[in-house]
């Protein structure tokens, strides 16, 4: 007997976490509501940086155009001394997933979008006022308790799951007893953001200062933040102290009594993470997992992909697809890599607090360093930033073929592959979105064309070739959607050629040739492309029907006949 619920999942606090996370379950045609204990959204400006993979969630989302208005693209970061010389800049021009790898924003303005953006679906509801209060986990249930602004009773909610998004101090974290494991330095910053930016410049400068560490950024709609650290001997409260706020920025500005302030408050980084992400039917994400410094802008990045993770796997088990323990793959997977994020942050800290002896030997070092264009390139193309790669989780091993897990290298067994360039895996990555072109329509992005939910592509040839008709039912059921890239030059003999296949198949032309250069660099001829499209499997062309198996064990794949327990069913774009 199905147990009678009012939603699929409750999802706690109106964050840029929740809010993507209700738009991402909108999109796939789960029922959600979104609860905030607040009475509207926060409107200071927190984050300021929306990297790629963040504007490719926006663009599954449906909400690049609404987001864009509030965005700098190819926001540049340039570290500099106390003499203004610059010791790293941070510039990468490569758009390998479709979008600049760094943008600038204005949060508050990037959240009523998103918020906004919930009015498209009838099957999610939004509530503000409402403070989640109490969770029992009932097994295939979660019946939860929350007081209403403005009543005196308490209102109980049953939902399937509930995924906890309502920050650092997550009523869900301590409901699920986690450890919240790391660091919080003692270090404050003093954030300052004025209208009419009176400088006019437009990127970022963190500022290593040894005699106070700053940070300057440009921001959309002429908005100026300024970050100062403060000392152990200056109280919190000098943010309301005008002259104080004047003395500190007599070095950045002509004249500071000109300013238009529109908020200062003072903060503390921390670097926590969660022991865990999930609890039975109950889960967390974002700030509720974990908390990072904010010198490479990941903090609110990071939340992002936690939800672009979770939602497609809710969606599986919610639409009868995948078993309960695929959702054990969302803690297998994120936590890693947040983990990795946090400590790379913390390093980047220790480097903006160096004192006045430690900061000459670091400028010396940087100086020397810049002289080898190899290292100097890794800093001015972010690759030293811990790019997502899932080695556990909803992957397949590329030489084994083992569900679960995936091995860095690639082990060459036919010739002649044995010189391949590319020698790791591509498997737990997230693959590129170059523009292509489709029947109807020219240079378009990747996703645009393969749609929101899972993709077997191959290249050069139709993947349906490879399928028997048992495997071509399991495509149907999954809603794999079947691919096959082509050079341009093929493309209307290909769409004619696949036309009478079993199954649908999309004609994808290669026009930039970008998608051969990423086959011709690996021994690789299809790919198995997750919904948030990470490879969870790569191979030859014969070996596609059994790396399909190997995929639906590594996704908890439910067999033919399963219930559809959503309530509104898979919406696959």
């Amino acid at each position: 007997m199905t147990t009678a619920v009012d939603t699929d999942v409750l999802v706690v606090g109106a964050g840029p976490v929740g809010l993507t996370l209700a738009n991402l379950l909108g999109v796939y045609g789960q029922r959600a509501t979104l609860i905030e204990a607040r009475t509207e959204l926060i409107d200071y400006p927190r984050g300021v940086g929306l990297d790629d993979e963040s504007y490719r969630t926006i663009q599954v989302m449906g909400l690049v155009d609404q987001v864009a208005q509030h965005t700098v693209p190819q926001h540049i970061a340039r570290l500099v001394n106390g003499k203004g010389q610059v010791l790293v800049e941070n510039n990468p021009r490569t758009d390998e997933f479709g979008w600049p790898r760094k943008h600038g924003f204005v949060q508050p303005l990037v959240d009523r979008e998103l918020h906004a953006g919930l009015d498209r679906f009838e099957h999610v509801d939004m509530h503000f006022g409402h403070e989640l209060v109490g969770i029992t986990d009932l097994g295939d249930h979660v019946l939860v308790e929350v007081k209403v602004q403005g009543e005196e009773r308490v209102r109980q909610i049953r939902a399937r799951y509930l995924v906890g998004a309502e920050g650092g101090r997550s009523f869900t974290r301590e409901w699920m007893g986690m450890e919240f494991e790391g660091l919080s330095p003692s270090t404050r910053w003093l954030v300052i953001d004025v209208n009419n930016d009176p400088l006019g410049t437009p990127n970022v400068y963190l500022g290593a200062d040894p005699r106070r560490p700053y940070v300057s950024i440009g921001l959309p709609h002429a908005i100026r933040r300024w970050e100062f650290m403060l000392f152990d001997h200056e109280s919190a409260e000098l943010v309301e102290d005008r002259a104080f706020l004047y003395r500190i920025l007599a070095d950045h500005v002509p004249d500071p009594r000109a300013l238009d302030v529109i908020g200062q408050r003072v903060y503390t980084h921390h670097g926590r993470i969660a022991s865990s992400f999930r609890n039975g039917r109950v889960m967390i994400a974002g700030d509720a997992a974990h908390l990072m410094p904010v010198w490479l802008g990941q903090g609110w990045n990071s939340g992002i992909r936690d939800a672009t993770n979770l939602a497609w796997k809710l969606t599986s088990v919610l639409a009868g697809l995948c078993s309960d323990a695929l959702l054990d793959t969302y803690d297998v997977e994120r936590r890693e890599h947040a983990k990795a994020m946090i400590d790379i942050n913390m390093t980047a800290g220790t480097i903006m607090k160096c004192g006045p002896v430690q900061g000459r030997i670091r400028d010396l070092v940087a100086n020397a360093l810049n002289l080898v264009p190899s290292i100097k390139s890794w800093f001015t193309e972010l690759r030293f930033k811990p790019m997502p790669r899932y080695a556990r989780g909803v992957v397949v091993d590329h030489s084994l073929r083992t569900p679960g897990s995936a091995a860095l290298e690639i082990a060459q067994r036919y010739l002649p592959m044995v010189d391949a360039p590319a020698k790791k895996s591509p498997v737990g990555v997230q693959f590129i979105q170059p523009r292509v072109n489709i029947a109807g329509e020219r240079d378009v992005l990747l996703d645009d064309v393969i749609g929101n939910w899972w993709t077997l592509a191959a290249y050069g040839n139709s993947p349906a070739r490879h399928l028997s008709q048992a495997d071509l039912e399991q495509v149907q059921r999954h809603r794999i959607h079947l691919v096959a890239f082509v050079p341009e030059t093929q493309r209307e003999w290909a769409e004619k050629e696949y036309a009478a296949s079993p199954v649908p198949v999309t004609v994808v032309g290669d026009a930039h040739g970008r998608l051969k250069q990423w086959f011709d660099n690996r021994p690789i001829g299809a790919v198995f492309l997750r919904p948030d499209r990470f490879v969870a499997a790569a191979c030859l062309g014969q070996e596609i029907p059994a790396t399909l198996r190997a995929v639906l064990i590594a996704m908890s794949a439910k067999e033919k006949g399963a219930e559809n327990v959503s309530g509104t069913g898979l919406h696959v774009a």
